[in-house]
């Protein structure tokens, strides 16, 4: 264990360093910044005067060693635009992008698991068929487009759910439900293929010809067995959420992550950006470093090191 997880705490650092690099220099891909935070009547010394007083007319690597300075320190800097430490914005935004991706991976998981367990279980139905139009269905859609619909149905047309902003329960609904779909698919799928491969298996054969019933090896043996791959999905799929969450919450007002970034890409407010990037790619690391050490716990033949007792 110990050994293992030294491996990757310097696969941790060494990602963490690339990302730092890459959102570094591909942010100042963009442009000027201060173009955009002084007014049309700016004369050029005004805009000098911004430039030294952001750093922004240093050396870009020195520009960049201080940003690495910076983040050894924990500090994310300041927000070019609003004035205010990146931290301050990122805690401020960062329940409602929570609250969302535990909405939809609700969704995803309360619906996906079940789904591919009766693909399994029961393919040749047509409770089966139907489902897998579903999960074809779900598939094909991108998440700005099903929220554009459910808005359009249960907003505008029937009046159920509000369509924008946040609120009480009922202002989660719907983009919980947009953003979890294409999850749900995933999960579906991944659960399905794992149920089938582990039917196969010469320990269901012998207990079916024992007597058991399908319930009991599923609950006992079946889940569990299949678990490993939907771990595996389960760590991608909560950072495809956060990633997701840019597109659904611009769509439905949502004051998360994802909006922020949006309005901090169209202002180069480099720092922002920096910041909620680096926040993703630290959660990213650490949801698949918690995949590996549930491998084992999940299944104990399995040592982390990769290799089976």
């Amino acid at each position: 264990m110990q050994g293992f997880l030294l491996r990757r705490l310097g696969q941790v650092l060494v990602t963490l360093f690339g990302v730092i690099t890459l959102i570094f220099f591909v942010q100042r891909l963009t442009g000027d910044p201060t173009f955009l935070l002084v007014p049309e009547t700016a004369t050029q010394a005004d805009i000098d005067a911004l430039r030294h007083t952001l750093g922004l007319d240093r050396p870009l690597f020195v520009q960049y060693l201080s940003f690495l300075q910076q983040i050894a320190g924990f500090d994310l800097g300041q927000s070019v635009v609003q004035n205010v430490p990146v931290s301050t914005i990122i805690a401020s935004r960062l329940p409602y992008t929570l609250q969302l991706a535990a909405g939809a991976l609700t969704v995803a998981c309360g619906l996906g698991i079940p789904v591919g367990i009766v693909l399994a279980l029961y393919r040749q139905t047509a409770a089966a068929r139907m489902l897998a139009g579903l999960v074809f269905a779900a598939q094909s859609m991108p998440t700005f487009w099903s929220g554009i619909m459910l808005i359009m149905l249960f907003a505008v047309t029937l009046g159920w759910l509000p369509p924008s902003s946040v609120g009480g329960f009922e202002n989660l609904i719907m983009p919980s439900v947009a953003l979890g779909l294409l999850s749900m698919a995933t999960f579906a799928r991944i659960t399905r293929t794992a149920i089938l491969d582990e039917l196969t298996r010469d320990y269901v054969r012998s207990a079916r010809a024992r007597g058991a019933s399908m319930g009991r090896l599923l609950v006992r043996h079946l889940g569990r067995n299949a678990s490993i791959p939907v771990i595996t999905v389960a760590a991608i799929e909560i950072s495809n959420l956060l990633a997701g969450a840019v597109i659904v919450e611009t769509v439905f007002a949502w004051p998360g992550l994802g909006q922020v970034t949006v309005q901090s890409i169209l202002a180069r407010d480099f720092m922002v950006v920096q910041g909620v990037v680096l926040m993703g790619a630290f959660v990213t690391i650490a949801l698949n470093l918690l995949a590996d050490i549930l491998y084992s716990v999940v299944d104990p033949r399995i040592r982390l090191d990769g290799v089976r007792r």
